[in-house]
């Protein structure tokens, strides 16, 4: 398995959380996500960056089931982008 990582980054003024899910795939980019939701506070941004097409079911159906909000979703080339906010406790 790849190893994958989360780190802190600045976008438009606002600090978000990055976690790189490139090369993994179904189920570990949803599980890393999962996690890695568990360890924000509430309202704070997580951007996923992956390559697994099927991310483009997964995250918004995660988003959708859990509550979280699917701020941003886009692609560039063969790479996927989300911006996921956690929601309210």
């Amino acid at each position: 398995m790849k190893d994958s990582k989360a780190s802190d980054v600045k976008i438009d003024s606002a600090e978000v959380r990055e976690l790189d899910a490139c090369g993994l795939f179904c189920p570990e980019p949803v599980m890393l996500l999962h996690n890695e939701i568990r360890e924000m506070r509430a309202d704070e941004l997580l951007r996923v960056i992956a390559t697994d097409p099927s991310t483009t079911r997964d995250i918004p159906k995660f988003c959708l089931y859990l509550g979280h909000e699917l701020v941003e979703e886009s692609q560039q080339d063969e790479k996927y982008y989300y911006l996921v906010r956690k929601k309210s406790d």
